[in-house]
């Protein structure tokens, strides 16, 4: 057991975090919403256009300026791989704390409010908007600060490394190479915190408990040759959107939303489902209300404990990209050729993706109607279901969130995916992991209008500082 008993400060950690953000983490996530580094998957031309590049430089640049001593950074760039910024922080003591970030960002997507841009920063209140200003860009600056805060009252704490990739919006193609390339300088880390995700108010500190899993695809039925005069050819060639359309039917009921294909779903652990119930009872109404319906829409129901586990332990299926059909204000009356649609299904966090990835496309591809050309390309990516927590960080959690959120913490699935964490999972069994984030109600991650809460920034900040305060006292 280490003998140094110096703990945090939080009032004095508060002020300094505070100054840091204040003073220069929102001046420089400013600049780097400008930089319109998609990531890779969105911009296959991303080394030719330094987007990137100049994203990393502005990240490591900020870090070089406020490391702290000891501290080795390096920006590793492979010929046929996106970058990565690798932080070495010296501890006082041996074991190893990672933490993990990205900066490759989504696409811009339209609809943005008046004023406001993917790519053009702005301050409202307390929000600083703009694309990757939440999805995550903030993850470098808060994890070295939250160590800053620790050093600037001479707290001890263990080795540090902070790993902040470039390819997460593309499904971190490149990350198990680092891993692998770099695991003598990584060590085996006894804490893994990754600040990639979200929370469901800004009024505590939400830690993740899972991660749904993807299978993304695109489908293209082809009936002609070439398109055809509607007028002549129509009640003779079927349409080849009524074949697509025929064909996911096979796969989701288009009345209920529900996934017909066994292999995609997975039995709700009885953790989990309390989970659910306890956070829809903390959040009450707001569990139904945080996406921008239209006026007059609903939800797919109304019980919000069975719409949290529908959103974080069972399938769904989103239809997120289409070819072959022009605008409509350029549409002639022609029966096309062609319908490409882009897929995505969700998966449970413990659900098998491969298995999951061979049913949906035998299901697609079996016995097309009308003899058309079906094709359907897919890969697919786990999820992620975290272990019990140990209990000494389940009451650091608590005391975290108590002392900088006001509220005691609350435990969430998420919908969505990081493929980080379960490579990770695999690979460091015995690790502990507090997955955490700024994404809360509005933030809109991927979409229009993306927003980071500042002040959830910096309480989030804190309370990492205050978990590696505790870790270092652990035996």
């Amino acid at each position: 057991m280490p003998t140094d008993t110096r703990t945090l400060d939080p009032e004095a950690a508060t002020r300094f975090v505070t100054a840091a953000w204040d003073e220069s983490i929102v001046p420089t996530l400013t600049e780097y919403v400008k930089i319109p580094n998609k990531s890779e998957t969105f911009d296959p031309d991303w080394r030719a256009n330094g987007h990137m590049d100049r994203a990393a430089d502005l990240i490591a640049d900020w870090c070089r300026k406020n490391a702290v001593k000891g501290m080795k950074l390096e920006v590793i760039r492979h010929p046929q791989r996106s970058p990565l910024i690798f932080m070495d922080i010296p501890g006082q003591a041996d074991h190893t704390v990672m933490l993990y970030g990205h900066l490759d960002k989504q696409p811009e997507m339209s609809g943005w409010a008046d004023g406001l841009g993917p790519w053009t920063p702005v301050m409202k209140g307390d929000r600083l908007y703009g694309r990757g200003s939440a999805d995550d860009g903030y993850a470098a600056f808060a994890s070295l600060t939250a160590v800053r805060a620790l050093e600037d009252q001479g707290v001890p704490h263990a080795r540090c490394v902070i790993l902040i990739e470039a390819g997460e919006e593309s499904g971190s193609p490149d990350l198990p190479a680092y891993i692998e390339d770099l695991r003598d300088r990584i060590g085996v880390p006894r804490l893994i915190i990754c600040l990639d995700s979200g929370c469901a108010n800004y009024d505590q500190l939400w830690l993740t408990t899972s991660l749904r899993g993807v299978v993304s695809g695109t489908l293209t039925v082809s009936i002609l040759k070439e398109g055809v005069h509607s007028g002549d050819a129509g009640g003779i060639v079927p349409s080849s959107f009524r074949i697509a359309r025929e064909l996911i039917s096979r796969i989701e009921d288009e009345k209920s939303g529900d996934v017909l294909v066994p292999e995609c779903h997975a039995k709700i652990p009885a953790d989990r489902q309390k989970q659910a119930e306890a956070c829809a009872q903390a959040l009450g109404a707001t569990a139904l209300k945080p996406f921008p319906f239209v006026e007059g829409a609903v939800s797919m129901g109304s019980d919000p404990v069975e719409l949290l586990l529908n959103r974080t332990w069972r399938p769904a299926l989103a239809v997120t990209g289409a070819e072959g059909l022009p605008p409509a204000a350029n549409a002639g009356n022609v029966l096309r050729p062609f319908t490409t649609l882009k897929l995505s299904m969700r998966l449970p966090p413990t659900c098998h993706p491969q298995r999951a990835l061979d049913a949906i496309q035998a299901k697609l591809l079996d016995s097309p109607p009308y003899g058309a050309h079906v094709t359907f390309d897919g890969d697919a990516a786990g999820g992620w279901n975290a272990p019990p927590l140990a209990p000494w960080l389940e009451k650091s959690i608590g005391a975290a969130s108590r002392r900088y959120f006001g509220q005691d913490w609350m435990a969430m699935g998420e919908g969505g995916s990081i493929p980080f964490m379960a490579m990770l999972g695999m690979r460091f069994p015995n690790a502990q992991f507090l997955i955490t984030g700024v994404l809360g109600p509005g933030s809109n991650a991927h979409g229009p209008n993306e927003f980071l809460d500042v002040p959830t920034g910096k309480k989030l900040t804190c309370a990492v500082a205050h978990v590696l305060a505790d870790e270092f006292h652990q035996a």
